[in-house]
């Protein structure tokens, strides 16, 4: 079987060979290739040196000379070579202790984390896949190269990255790697939260965004996200839920699209509820208030793993009006439109939508088609080009200081009354009205 390379790729690993040495692509490349994917990047091993590759090659960057990687540049594209090598313990549990260059290309498949990472590909030379990557391809599992528990313990973001690729591929994990999960889960308490955010977005980004109910199972989750961690289990006995809260969370998430903001509002948006949990006196459990508290425990999540602010506020926005009813009405749409803006609001449809199709199916068809109303009229306010925002206004604040309001809370309250009527009447959204009307307000004021 051969395998498909770029012009670049087979340039670069024709002149190593040229050179007397052996070249290979390695890894990620190697696995998506074989499954039929195209690869996003290629990295390429071989068993020159790092100053033997930099002679070979007009154009290098030493983007990690100290564990043999150069980077070259091959047609405006940067290709990773690293030589082979042999890796001694992990004492920080992210980078060995010390490297060793080998002349072995099994070797340098020894070193990796899964067997699926763990092939090289050559057109002259074929196939090293001394673990069975190809092996487990075909059975779709996740298992380790060498033994388990000695991968998690050299980088504990290995584990994270297991459930990754098996939400990424759809594969299973295999039974020696989730027990060797499972003894060391504590250990990801020592990986650093923008690394961990990395591969929470993936694994919530992929086709499988509920594979981080086996953070939660696999007992990972408790030391990243407790507080998600605790909604498994937490019982919903009411009218509109069949599912735990936990589990209700990882059917909201798979009904949603790959967004990074609605996915994470989806994963948070009831994460609040174990905090607000009331049984009335005929056994209904309720959890009033819970969308305050989902919103700050959200905030509070996402500042501890490093997020952007940006997400951080849509996110956080998403998640606190995940349960409010919007009516059918125009008003009522532009008010929630006023707080979201537009692109916001789209996605906070998406969000009660995938919400609502996570409950008891039997009120599904009245909350799509109340949705799909209030849809329609966001699409129609679109159209008009109808005012929902203080920045629509014909009017602002210089114009309320010349009427002699002063700056500050004065301006905005006054700005926000004369939107709340143009919400209702759009056609009052008149400058002369409108000033007139800021008039009137500043003499009431007297």
């Amino acid at each position: 079987m051969k395998l498909r390379l770029t012009e670049g790729v087979k340039n670069i690993l024709s002149r190593l060979e040229s050179g007397g040495f052996s070249a290979f692509v390695a890894g990620g490349a190697v696995r998506d290739m074989l499954m039929g994917r195209t690869p996003h990047d290629y990295d390429i091993a071989t068993n020159a040196l790092p100053s033997e590759v930099k002679e070979l090659f007009p154009k290098t960057i030493d983007t990690g000379i100290k564990h043999g990687t150069v980077t070259v540049v091959e047609n405006h594209i940067g290709y990773e070579i690293t030589t082979f090598r042999r890796e001694s313990a992990y004492s920080d549990g992210r980078h060995p202790d010390s490297v060793e260059f080998v002349n072995s290309a099994r070797e340098d498949c020894a070193r990796r984390d899964f067997t699926i990472n763990s092939m090289m590909y050559s057109p002259t030379r074929g196939f090293v896949d001394c673990f069975g990557g190809r092996k487990d391809i075909n059975a779709r599992v996740i298992r380790c190269v060498g033994d388990s528990e000695t991968r998690f313990r050299e980088d504990a973001l290995r584990m994270l990255r297991a459930v990754r690729f098996g939400a990424a591929l759809s594969f299973e994990l295999d039974g020696e790697l989730k027990k060797a999960v499972k003894k060391c889960a504590p250990l990801v308490k020592n990986v650093s939260s923008e690394r961990i955010l990395g591969e929470i977005n993936r694994i919530i980004l992929s086709d499988n965004p509920d594979y981080i109910r086996a953070l939660h199972e696999l007992g990972l989750l408790i030391y990243i996200i407790p507080e998600l961690d605790r909604c498994f289990g937490e019982p919903q006995h009411n009218k509109y839920h069949i599912y735990d809260v936990g589990e209700h969370t990882m059917q909201t998430i798979k009904n949603t699209q790959p967004d990074l903001a609605v996915r994470w509002a989806a994963l948070m948006h009831d994460v609040g509820k174990p905090c607000c949990s009331s049984v009335d006196s005929n056994g209904t459990i309720h959890f009033y208030g819970h969308h305050r508290e989902s919103r700050s425990i959200t905030e509070d999540v996402l500042h501890r793993l490093r997020m952007d602010s940006d997400t951080i506020k849509d996110v956080s926005i998403l998640v606190e009006n995940h349960d409010v009813r919007i009516e059918p009405l125009f008003p009522a749409v532009k008010r929630m439109m006023s707080k979201t803006g537009r692109e916001l609001f789209e996605k906070l449809l998406r969000l009660q939508t995938a919400d609502n199709m996570a409950k008891n199916p039997v009120h599904l068809p009245e909350k799509l088609q109340k949705l799909d109303a209030v849809y329609n009229i966001y699409r129609e306010i679109i159209a008009e080009k109808q005012p929902y925002l203080i920045s629509h206004l014909v009017v602002n604040g210089r114009d309320l200081i010349k009427l002699g309001y002063k700056t500050g809370r004065e301006i905005g309250d006054t700005l926000k009354a004369l939107l709340n009527e143009v919400i209702i009447k759009p056609e009052l959204n008149d400058r002369e009205y409108l000033l007139e009307r800021a008039r009137e307000m500043k003499r009431k004021k007297r």
